[in-house]
């Protein structure tokens, strides 16, 4: 299954942001890449800011470029907005949901813990990371799974982050998908305006 395996600190240092969890690695180095990081750099046309965007949603979620035109597609024909769209079948991803869950640290294991077979889907074991789930659904931790210690520890430090479109119940260790989130409730930073300016060129 085709994923990014290039260096993740690069990638974050390149917009600036933790995009792929690298926070430490940003606070020591919060400059570009490259030989050329620290120097002064060019400003960045229109359509590379717009790329730029569109780069940075895509490492965000794990996304490659094939399944993002997919999703975009989607989110062009739903009703509403296409960019609060685009964001909102991307937080619907099982992987991603269950990362928001708590279940996994990153995103990168919670898509691991899914092709690995340790997560259910309606009580259903599914090993397919970029399905987009539908309001009601719930995501569990499958039986035999429940002792594991990297889901049982990524529990106890990450149940703090609370999302208004999941529940979780610690004793079944089940989440809910309530209903697909509004894009303020997103905590990321995305111009999803620029994605689909880019699309439409």
């Amino acid at each position: 299954m085709a994923r990014y395996t290039g260096p993740k600190v690069r990638i974050s240092r390149k917009f600036g942001e933790p995009v792929m969890g690298n926070n430490k690695a940003l606070a020591k180095k919060n400059y570009a890449p490259g030989q050329h990081g620290k120097g002064r750099r060019g400003k960045k046309s229109e359509y590379g800011q717009q790329l730029l965007e569109k780069q940075k949603v895509k490492y965000t979620y794990g996304i490659l470029e094939r399944q993002f035109a997919r999703v975009f597609h989607l989110a062009s024909v739903k009703e509403g907005r296409t960019g609060d769209n685009l964001i909102k079948l991307c937080e619907a991803r099982l992987d991603n949901t269950v990362y928001r869950l708590g279940i996994a640290p990153t995103r990168r294991a919670a898509r691991q813990l899914v092709t690995h077979k340790h997560i259910t889907v309606d009580g259903e074991v599914l090993n397919v990371p970029s399905m987009i789930l539908k309001p009601g659904q719930l995501v569990g931790v499958r039986e035999k799974s429940k002792a594991l210690v990297a889901i049982t520890e990524s529990l106890k430090v990450n149940r703090v982050k609370k999302f208004n479109w999941l529940e979780w119940d610690e004793t079944l260790k089940v989440g809910k998908f309530i209903s697909f989130p509004e894009r303020d409730q997103v905590p990321e930073n995305f111009n999803d305006q620029a994605i689909v300016e880019l699309y439409n060129k």
